[in-house]
């Protein structure tokens, strides 16, 4: 058996005892980035299962990530969440960090809302600001599509003309400004780290069009949308690159910062979630049938 058949059979081993677990059928997802995890303390929790007990999943290495898969209720919405996340710079394979994305699709997973924290490279940007992902640039010099392709998992050159669904960003739009929630919006970098960027890498950035830079969300995306999932992306704004004043960000103070707008992202999920499920299951943001 080849690489991409096992990845197959590892894939329906994983459903298997995943699904045996969860006691609803969600059909959105969220991943928990860094410093937000505890924005699942909204959620009704049903019940939750270790990243390390499903088979062949890798597993969180990162302090601040709790490694765990939850399923409940949230707004009313069947909801699984996943608190923590998977980087290249682990050492994971874009394949590893794609694995997640896929289990996902085959439990009927239909739109994914991904947040992280992130730098910002605008400078009209603000510690503790909210970013709607409207598209990304893959810097980290890989893809999780590399290799063979997986015909049932998807198409071998999957379209990426609107990455992140443009009905899910109006619904985050509209949600917003009814809160008033000031939503910033811009281009995500995904780099691969684990270091910091330098003030020239910053600049590189921010003059290629960058809005915020992570480590994150670049993989998860593109395997989604090979899976055929409707993304929603939402960046916590960590810190400010200034190049020309540049100075250190602890990995403390990014989890701080992150922490501290968890319950704004909370409420703003919170209030765009029903549309979002409606979406989910196939429908018009008001609950109509699409024609």
């Amino acid at each position: 058996m080849d690489a991409f058949g096992l990845l197959a059979e590892h894939l329906e081993e994983a459903q298997r005892v995943l699904e045996s677990a969860m006691t609803v059928r969600p059909r959105c997802a969220v991943i928990l980035g860094t410093g937000l995890g505890a924005v699942a303390d909204a959620m009704t929790v049903h019940g939750r299962l270790d990243y390390a007990a499903v088979p062949h999943h890798p597993v969180s290495t990162v302090e601040s990530h709790q490694g765990r898969y939850l399923w409940g209720t949230w707004a009313g919405v069947d909801i699984l969440a996943m608190q923590g996340r998977f980087h290249l710079y682990e050492g994971y394979s874009p394949q590893d960090v794609a694995f997640p994305i896929r289990l996902m699709a085959r439990l009927g997973i239909t739109v994914l809302i991904l947040s992280n924290a992130a730098g910002g490279l605008n400078p009209l940007f603000r510690p503790g600001d909210l970013m709607l992902i409207t598209d990304h640039m893959n810097f980290t010099g890989t893809n999780p599509l590399v290799g063979p392709n997986v015909d049932l998992l998807g198409p071998r050159f999957p379209d990426m003309s609107e990455p992140y669904s443009r009905r899910l960003q109006e619904i985050a739009r509209q949600e917003a400004l009814r809160t008033g929630i000031l939503l910033r919006e811009g281009v995500y970098a995904g780099v691969l780290g684990p270091s910091m960027e330098t003030a020239a890498e910053t600049r590189f950035l921010r003059a290629a069009g960058a809005d915020a830079v992570g480590m994150s969300t670049v993989m998860e995306v593109i395997a989604a949308v090979h899976a055929g999932l409707k993304v929603l992306g939402i960046s916590v704004i960590s810190n400010v690159n200034r190049p020309d004043c540049y100075e250190p960000v602890p990995l403390e103070q990014v989890i701080r910062t992150a922490s501290a707008s968890g319950p704004l992202l909370m409420t703003l999920l919170e209030r765009a979630l029903p549309k979002i499920s409606l979406i989910a299951q196939g429908k018009s943001s008001d609950g109509k049938n699409p024609v």
